[in-house]
C-alpha cells in the first residue's frame, strides 16, 4: 500500500533530478511526533557526497526564530517588556530621524514621532530597513555606504553605525523586512550579560539538545557542511541548473568565528536540530515557551492594512506578522487551502519551517539554494506536506 508521503518524496526527488536543488531534507510533524523524514540528493554535487540527515546547513534568516525566542524567554523572566523603548537598552537608538516621503537625499529627514519599541522590532514595523532588497533607493545606498553589513563589526559597532542612519518610515506605520532582529540580538546581550551564542546555548540549544546549531562550523564538523548553490538565472527561478556559491555571503563565512553573531542570519543548523526547535514550539505545555507566549507568537501583531511585502514581489495581504514570524491569516493563491493560521519563515539559502497551531502540524525543509526561500519548490513542498498530513 502506498504511503501518503510518497508524493512529497517524489516531488523533492524530482527537484533534485531537474537540477533545481542539489539535495533536500524534509520532516513533517503531527503534534510533537515526527511522522515522516526524507532525504535525497547530494550535499556536494562536485564531490558526489550523498546528503545525510546529519549534514549542516547555512540557515540564514531561520536564525530569527531563535533570536525571537530569546527575547520572549527574557520577557517571561520579567527582564524586559515588549512595549519597552529600545533606547532603554541601546541609548544610541534614541531620538531617531525619519526619511521624509519622496526624499532624494539622505539628509532630508524629520524627527520620529515616538520611540522604537521592542514590539516594533519583533514585528518589522520599527522603520529600519535591510538595505538589500530595494536597489536604487536612497536608503539602499546609505546602508551600503555605512558599512553596517560588514561581518567584522562587533555587535556594539553595528548598533553605532545603524544609529547614524535615518528610519525608512515612522515607527509602527509600515511593515518592512529589516535588521530589526539583529538589533534585538544586541538587546538580548545587554539584558542577559551574555553573548548571543552563549544565551542560545544556555537557554535554547543546550536544553533542547541542538548540538550542531552554532555561529560557525569547527574543523571536526567541517566535512558535514553542505555546499551552497544558486540558480543559473536569479531572475528566472524556473530555469534548471545550479552554480556553486560557497563564498557567499563572504569568503570564509561559517567556517571561522565572526566578530558579530548575527541574530538575523548567522547560524548553521541541521534537520534534526531544527526539528527539535519546532517540536518545542508546538502547542501545549512543557515546550520552550509558555502556552500563552506561543499564542502571542501565532497572533497577528501588526496594524490593520499592514502585511508582509517585499519590493518587486507579488503581494499577499493575508500574510501578516506575529512576534518574530509571519502569520497566515488568509491563504493566498500559492498557499495550501487549509493553511490558515500557519506561522512560518525561511532563510535566504532555502531552509523553511512552518507550524500550524490550529491543525497541530508542522514541517521543516532544509536545502542550500541561495535565494531559495520563496522559489516554486517551497510552495510545492508545502502543498504536498499538507495533503500528506491529511489536510
Amino acid at each position: 500500500m502506498s504511503s501518503p508521503f510518497q508524493a512529497l518524496h517524489a516531488a523533492l526527488q524530482s527537484q533534485v533530478e531537474r537540477q533545481f536543488l542539489s539535495g533536500a531534507s524534509s520532516a513533517l510533524l503531527r503534534g510533537r511526533e515526527v511522522v515522516d523524514r526524507f532525504v535525497c540528493g547530494q550535499a556536494d554535487v562536485e564531490a558526489g557526497v550523498p546528503l545525510r540527515e546529519d549534514h549542516i546547513f547555512r540557515v540564514f534568516s531561520n536564525t530569527k526564530l531563535l533570536t525571537s525566542c530569546a527575547v520572549l524567554l527574557l520577557m517571561e523572566d520579567g527582564r524586559l517588556r515588549l512595549d519597552d523603548p529600545v533606547e532603554r537598552y541601546l541609548p544610541q537608538l534614541a531620538r531617531r530621524q525619519v526619511l521624509r516621503a519622496g526624499a532624494t537625499r539622505i539628509d532630508q529627514v524629520e524627527p520620529a514621532r515616538r520611540a522604537i519599541t521592542l514590539h516594533d522590532l519583533m514585528t518589522h514595523t520599527s522603520g529600519l530597513s535591510y538595505g538589500l532588497f530595494d536597489p536604487g533607493t536612497v536608503l539602499y545606498q546609505a546602508y551600503g555606504a555605512s558599512g553596517v553589513h560588514k561581518p567584522m563589526l562587533s555587535q556594539a559597532q553595528f548598533i553605532d553605525l545603524l544609529a547614524t542612519l535615518p528610519l525608512a518610515f515612522q515607527p509602527g506605520e509600515r511593515w518592512e523586512y529589516s535588521l530589526a532582529t539583529d538589533v534585538l540580538a544586541r538587546v538580548v546581550e545587554v539584558v542577559s550579560g551574555q553573548s548571543l551564542g552563549e544565551f542560545f546555548q544556555a537557554r535554547i540549544c543546550g536544553p533542547l539538545g541542538m548540538g550542531d546549531t552554532a555561529f560557525w562550523v569547527p574543523e571536526p564538523k567541517r566535512a558535514r557542511l553542505t555546499a551552497l548553490y544558486g540558480g543559473t538565472d536569479f531572475m528566472n527561478p524556473l530555469q534548471p541548473g545550479l552554480v556553486r556559491m560557497d563564498a557567499a555571503p563572504y569568503p570564509g563565512a561559517y567556517t571561522s568565528p565572526a566578530s558579530r553573531q548575527s541574530g538575523g542570519g548567522g547560524l548553521v543548523s541541521t534537520l534534526d536540530d531544527t526539528v527539535r526547535l519546532v517540536q518545542a514550539l508546538m502547542p501545549g505545555e512543557g515546550g520552550l515557551l509558555r502556552p500563552d507566549t506561543l499564542a502571542q507568537m501565532a497572533r497577528n501583531q501588526v496594524a490593520p492594512g499592514l502585511h508582509v511585502q517585499f519590493p518587486n514581489m507579488p503581494s499577499n495581504p493575508g500574510r501578516v506578522f506575529g512576534l518574530g514570524s509571519s502569520v497566515l491569516a488568509q491563504p493566498g493563491v500559492f498557499d495550501p487551502p487549509q493553511s490558515a493560521g500557519e506561522v512560518s519563515w525561511g532563510g535566504l539559502a532555502g531552509t523553511v519551517w512552518w507550524i500550524n497551531p490550529r491543525l497541530n502540524i508542522a514541517g521543516v525543509l532544509m536545502t542550500q539554494r541561495y535565494y531559495g526561500f520563496g522559489n516554486p519548490y517551497t510552495f510545492e513542498w508545502r502543498h504536498h506536506a499538507y495533503r500528506a498530513l491529511g489536510h
